[in-house]
């Protein structure tokens, strides 16, 4: 079996996959030492593999001003490679790509001669575009390295992508999986048809990107007609900015699932979904329509000792009002949910 196999494997069986977050300084400058500890935090934890330069590591990275896109590239591959000297587990290496087709083209480059496996194509600079243009933008970047589509929520700067458009875009051959992330049941069950209706449904991963619906998307089958044929599809892993905080909860809570824990247990499966739910409210500011989503994950980081502030590339990026004090609550009321002995077990071998 040859890498590309085996990463598409392991996609395919599901596995926990953090959205990096940007470690800065109190100068807003990379903390090159948090930021590794970081990484090694969720190796650690057990996930199947880290999202880098996506919304949760702040798009402004790219900026001439900032400048750090390729250097967390570089950072990451280095952190990987460092990993996998003392572990055979294959480890799925994914960078964003973001903006029309010139820039993709070349963050995607980046992603590949950088050692990464795929890259994550967010398509909201085609806000106005035809589901044609936008098809042969991804197929355009699906010759350089294969895709993992997103879906991603309006509320920040995604838009609706219809049926029609996700059946074409995973008949794409190098489409090996894709982020549903629209926060909404209607446009989520959308790319599961598109999918399904596509021919390729063995070959794409779905994971969720619903950080407002985490276990009920781990545990729901989809049944979805296609021709002649009955298909039946799972998201089997998640690609998301929650699990950028508490991985190492996220990694058993996924292993249960794919243990059939909950498969006779409903009521005790909702429960811990709503927990979950609203654990993601409080870090993601849903009261505030996302607006602290960013620093929302900082300050858990920040609690834990894997970040020293909440700083962000933006200055004006904090905690809105009754942020934290949410967070407070959801850490007092449901402290099953949280992975902090972990963390304080393992932080001064990380950051060493």
């Amino acid at each position: 079996m040859n890498n590309h196999d085996a990463i598409a494997d392991v996609l395919k069986r599901g596995v926990v996959i953090p959205a990096l977050p940007l470690a800065l300084n109190k100068n807003r400058k990379l903390d090159e030492r948090r930021q590794r500890a970081l990484i090694r935090y969720y190796l650690d934890a057990g996930a199947g593999g880290i999202a880098v330069a996506v919304h949760t590591t702040q798009f402004a990275i790219r900026s001439p001003e900032v400048n750090l896109f390729l250097p967390l590239l570089e950072l990451a591959r280095e952190e990987f490679d460092r990993f996998l000297q003392s572990n055979e587990k294959p480890i799925i290496r994914i960078a964003g790509a973001i903006g029309k087709t010139r820039q993709a083209i070349r963050e995607a480059s980046a992603a590949r001669d950088h050692g990464f496996h795929c890259v994550l194509l967010s398509l909201a600079a085609f806000q106005g575009s035809s589901n044609k243009e936008i098809l042969n933008h991804c197929r355009k970047i699906s010759e350089i390295i294969p895709l993992v589509g997103f879906y991603l929520q309006p509320a920040v700067g995604g838009r609706q992508l219809d049926v029609n458009f996700w059946r074409e875009f995973a008949r794409i051959p190098d489409v090996v999986a894709i982020k549903i992330a629209p926060f909404n049941r209607y446009y989520t069950f959308d790319v599961v048809r598109g999918v399904a209706e596509s021919g390729r449904a063995d070959e794409i991963a779905l994971y969720t990107g619903n950080d407002d619906s985490i276990l009920t998307d781990l545990l729901s089958e989809y049944r979805i007609t296609a021709g002649d044929r009955v298909i039946n599809k799972r998201i089997v892993g998640g690609l998301l900015g929650h699990w950028a905080v508490w991985t190492k909860s996220a990694v058993d809570l996924l292993e249960a699932v794919h243990n059939g824990k909950f498969d006779n247990d409903v009521q005790n499966a909702s429960v811990l979904a709503n927990k979950i739910t609203d654990c993601n409210s409080a870090f993601f500011d849903s009261a505030n329509n996302f607006k602290g989503c960013i620093v929302g994950l900082h300050e858990v980081l920040r609690r834990q000792g894997l970040f020293e502030g909440i700083w962000t590339i933006d200055r004006n990026e904090r905690l809105s009002p009754g942020q934290k004090a949410e967070i407070e609550r959801v850490y007092r009321s449901y402290p099953e949910l949280n992975d902090d002995d972990f963390v304080a077990a393992n932080l001064d071998r990380w950051m060493a």
